[in-house]
């Protein structure tokens, strides 16, 4: 994916539902490391890293060095995709039930 085409990095990188998890997870709790991410997944270690770097790729989550260990957050804009994606979940919901 070109990074000429940031609307569709966010696309692809929501596109996969382990990515949209990593970030319902980090939406509900703040931060996280790869290891607790790994926790919360039927998937590797190395595989949420590689989840963790498509999305920041995607400018969708953020990196901070604590010590030993790096916490993961949703960006601002991050934060805004999952409240929109969110709400279309909701609308999309209500629809089923009509």
């Amino acid at each position: 994916m070109s990074t000429a085409d940031p609307l569709g990095q966010v696309f692809s990188a929501l596109a996969d539902p382990s990515r949209r998890h990593v970030m319902d997870y980090l939406a509900a709790r703040g931060t996280a490391t790869a290891t607790e991410l790994t926790g919360e997944l039927p998937i590797t270690r190395q595989a949420v890293a590689k989840h963790l770097a498509t999305l920041a790729g995607a400018g969708l989550v953020s990196s901070e060095r604590r010590g030993r260990e790096t916490r993961y957050r949703l960006t601002v804009v991050g934060r805004e995709w999952d409240d929109r994606l969110g709400a279309l979940r909701d609308h999309l919901d209500r629809r089923k039930e009509t």
